[in-house]
């Protein structure tokens, strides 16, 4: 049986899943979202960072996303970024396929990453990350436009989203343009963690 599409984020308290310019990825307001996954057991553990590290429900949760996770999709554009600034190891361990206008040959990576350049558009990439997921989940890993197009084409079954107590004021909001008139949502789960809110949504069709 297929697995769920799904998409899993961070977020600023006033809707902000990133700043607005690649430059600024690393910066002091992408830290503070994210700085309840930095010191995490798992994230050390994945990047290679060491031994050391929080456990707990954050921790539990971290991991839990990874491993369900079968293969992702991401946007060109998140992929330029990552290009810069992840590992030789990249961190998904799985096939990856990029949704992009630029044709390129795989890129494979140490420690199972493939990455996939996929020119016909979301829904082949989808199907082609479904194949590789077999009866595990497929992450729509980003950016917030690509998981925008996924969403507003009823391509998710789920998402979740880590609430983190920062204001960003500007950037890349996540439903900016989102089609509410095509996009229910029914909330399954909210858990408050260290630094963190989690909150799981299923999506149906309005």
């Amino acid at each position: 049986m297929a697995g769920k599409v799904f998409f899993s984020v961070s977020m600023s308290l006033d809707g902000y899943i990133a700043p607005g310019s690649l430059g600024e990825l690393m910066g002091k307001q992408w830290m503070e979202l994210q700085r309840w996954v930095f010191p995490l057991k798992f994230f050390r553990q994945n990047l290679k960072l060491g031994e050391g590290g929080e456990e707990g429900r954050n921790n539990d949760i971290a991991r839990e996303t990874f491993e369900r996770t079968g293969a992702s999709v991401m946007g060109k554009r998140m992929f330029d970024a990552g290009e810069r600034m992840w590992p030789e190891e990249a961190p998904f361990h799985t096939e990856v396929y990029v949704v992009t206008h630029q044709k390129r040959d795989p890129w494979e990576r140490p420690g199972g990453t493939v990455f996939h350049f996929v020119t016909d558009g979301i829904d082949v990439a989808l199907e082609q990350a479904r194949d590789a997921a077999g009866d595990r989940d497929v992450r729509i890993a980003g950016g917030g436009t690509t998981i925008l197009e996924y969403l507003n084409a009823g391509l998710i079954d789920e998402f979740s989203i880590a609430l983190s107590p920062v204001l960003f004021g500007s950037g890349v909001r996540l439903f900016e343009g989102v089609d509410a008139s095509r996009v229910a949502l029914e909330q399954v789960h909210a858990e408050h963690a260290p630094n963190v809110t989690h909150l799981t949504y299923a999506v149906h069709k309005r």
